[in-house]
């Protein structure tokens, strides 16, 4: 196994660790946000306050592109697997 095997084995991971991890977290920002906004216009500063509408935005997320995620690892997975008799050359 070449080093430039494993450095391309290692951007596409990383590549598909941050598409997945995208969702999360851009979802998880617009709700802090959302809820920061409200919290300083209201001067409510309850801090759990903000856990409750993450959770509940990080499961619609789940739920609408759980499927496209799922596809994604799988895909990439069989691809890893595939590269296996070549990178053990």
């Amino acid at each position: 196994m070449s080093e430039a095997a494993v450095l391309d084995i290692a951007a596409r991971t990383l590549w598909i660790a941050a598409k997945l991890a995208g969702p999360f977290l851009v979802t998880s920002l617009a709700v802090g946000v959302a809820i920061g906004l409200v919290q300083s216009i209201t001067q409510l500063q309850e801090q759990t306050l903000t856990f409750v509408p993450k959770f509940v935005a990080t499961g619609v997320v789940v739920i609408v592109a759980g499927s496209w995620m799922l596809n994604e690892m799988v895909f990439f997975t069989q691809e890893l697997l595939d590269m296996v008799p070549d990178l053990v050359h």
